[in-house]
């Protein structure tokens, strides 16, 4: 049996992978955001009425209930984590 410590250990450090991981995946949003707003001179941002419904839709539709193209582009960004995941199940976990 894995002694309790070990794990402890092992997903303390898994935490803080997989939050470096999220703050990319944060700031390529952020990123992705600012780019779809027109800077105003006090540095505010506005966006399109279009973009803003459209996202509105996507925050409050369940997962179950998003398109395939939706799902998918949520796939994508789980799919960062996968890796680290799956390394840190094969190796740290049973050493």
């Amino acid at each position: 049996m894995i002694e309790r410590a070990k794990i402890e250990a092992v997903l303390g450090d898994l935490v803080e992978q997989l939050a470096a991981i999220e703050h990319e995946r944060w700031s390529h949003w952020q990123l992705y955001m600012h780019s779809k707003g027109q800077k105003r001179p006090d540095g505010s941002l506005v966006f399109s009425a279009e973009a803003v419904s459209r996202w509105e839709k996507q925050a409050t539709t369940a997962y179950a209930d998003l398109t395939e193209s939706e799902k998918k582009s949520d796939r994508e960004q789980v799919d960062r984590y996968l890796p680290l995941i799956l390394k840190t199940l094969k190796t740290d976990v049973t050493e």
